[in-house]
């Protein structure tokens, strides 16, 4: 039976994130790597870099005076996707397409996180945003998987639909489906996916804006500079106001009525990169869950918000979990999408305008999402001291949240100034390993040539100074490991 209750704290463990994907791109050793080293007897200074004196020699280094080359390409989240054109040969879906495999498996645990669309005094209602999140409590590893509302699925009883009507299906007393509509998203999901769900929570408009100002808002990372029409109410404005709310780049603190807007919002992009975002906000809302120490409270939190959430969960599902997300950071979350790439726009002849999922390619995604590789690409804990040597606020935050998609922990400091032209990345390792160097740099977008020696004893592996020339806006997409 259905237990209707909203924790905040409860959304939070489960979610551990989640309001995208396609197999991660790998990473190539390039050819060239420019290694500058600066010696550790301080007898010869390499140039354009001063003399090594140890460890407070990296808040003295001089900016790199080198001439940049050709800003790095961004990636456009308000870029608008046009529609891919369909021959009249393209393969329809039959309807009931063979049940996909199940690929899950024994020592991992499944939720779907789904936020509604319900309006006051609605009776049935769709889920537009669907995040699948898959944790191994053993490893202490989380996967996100985001799904676009419109994925074109077959839906027991029902036929072909969008998988975002599964659930409201499932209410309705004409289809009677056992279980209602948590069964039917439940049985959907396994069919097209072959994924086994444990757990479910929707949460509302209203209710997910209350979270977040009971934590006191939430700061969000935002790499991409975003802008879009307000919210009227908790609906996105049609496009009939000329006025436009902008956020970021940088740390952005938002209060429930800006989070929800950034998180739903898509009059000026899509519902893929809406799927981009809402993981965004959901990071954050983890991050401010653990710095007000919210899962501890699990039990004072479980009925303050009963009219928000509904939930399969209880409170000893709830409990036995909170140990575990007490102990995550983003580092051990990945991120992975159902994105452009692994599906085709198509009409159907009814005139709606849906996605076809390319079935081989979202399995192979989703293989690599339940792998739960090694946290870092060589299995060995890594540690990146990040500082901003900008003027730009909160960069060095969206420099570590970038390392943290694919595994590598960060923490913040100081820098001597903030007027860096270039960004460097400091080795303070006595062998360095030119391999990783590269895949770091390539994860970040920054050259070779930001790379630097600095052999020393130290409790990090890494310095990254964000320079001037750092380009925050990035597709998580592309670096997920």
């Amino acid at each position: 039976m259905r237990t209707r209750i909203i924790n905040l704290a409860c959304l939070l463990v489960l979610i551990l994130s989640a309001c995208g994907g396609q197999p991660a791109a790998s990473i190539a050793t390039p050819t060239t790597l420019y290694l500058v080293t600066v010696p550790a007897d301080a007898t010869v200074t390499p140039t354009p870099f001063q003399p090594y004196t140890g460890p407070e020699a990296l808040l003295n280094t001089p900016v790199n005076t080198e001439t940049p080359g050709p800003p790095t390409p961004t990636f456009d989240p308000n870029a608008v996707i046009p529609p891919t054109p369909t021959p009249a040969s393209f393969y329809v879906p039959p309807y009931a397409p063979e049940p996909s495999t199940d690929l899950t498996s024994e020592g991992t645990v499944t939720f779907l996180l789904l936020g509604s669309d319900k309006r006051p005094g609605q009776t049935y209602f769709r889920t537009d945003t669907i995040i699948i999140v898959v944790i191994r409590p053993a490893t202490g590893q989380v996967a996100m998987i985001s799904v676009p509302r419109d994925l074109y699925v077959y839906i027991p009883t029902v036929g072909m639909d969008r998988i975002n009507t599964a659930y409201e299906y499932g209410e309705m007393p004409k289809y009677n489906y056992p279980g209602g509509g948590f069964a039917l998203l439940k049985d959907t999901v396994k069919y097209n996916l072959g994924l086994t769900i444990n757990h479910l929570a929707i949460v509302d408009f209203t209710g997910f804006a209350s979270i977040v100002d009971t934590l006191g808002g939430i700061d969000v990372p935002v790499f991409c500079p975003y802008t879009d029409y307000p919210l009227v109410g908790n609906n996105p404005n049609p496009g009939n106001s000329t006025a436009l709310v902008t956020v970021g780049p940088g740390v952005v603190h938002m209060d429930g009525t800006l989070a929800l807007w950034y998180a739903r919002a898509r009059d000026k992009s899509s519902d893929f990169d809406r799927g981009r975002r809402s993981q965004e906000v959901l990071r954050a809302l983890y991050t401010r869950a653990l710095q007000t120490n919210s899962i501890s409270k699990i039990p004072e939190l479980f009925n303050d918000f009963s009219s928000a959430i509904i939930t399969d969960l209880t409170l000893p599902d709830l409990l036995k979990l909170a140990p575990l997300a007490l102990h995550l950071t983003n580092a051990d979350i990945r991120s992975f999408y159902i994105g452009k790439d692994l599906v085709t726009s198509w009409m159907t002849s009814g005139g709606a305008s849906v996605q076809l999922p390319n079935g081989p390619a979202i399995q192979s995604m989703l293989q690599q999402a339940l792998a739960f590789a090694p946290r870092t690409p060589d299995a060995t804990p890594l540690t990146v001291e990040v500082r901003n040597g900008t003027a730009n606020p909160g960069w060095d935050s969206l420099a570590a949240e970038r390392l943290n998609y694919v595994g590598y922990d960060t923490r913040l400091a100081a820098a001597d100034r903030q007027d860096y032209a270039n960004s460097l990345l400091y080795d303070l390792s006595a062998s360095p390993d030119l391999s990783r160097i590269s895949s770091i740099l390539n994860v970040l977008g920054l050259p070779q040539q930001a790379f630097v020696a600095a052999p020393m004893q130290a409790d990090i592996n890494y310095v990254l100074i964000v320079g001037a020339d750092y380009q925050p806006c990035f597709n998580p997409a592309t670096i997920a490991p």
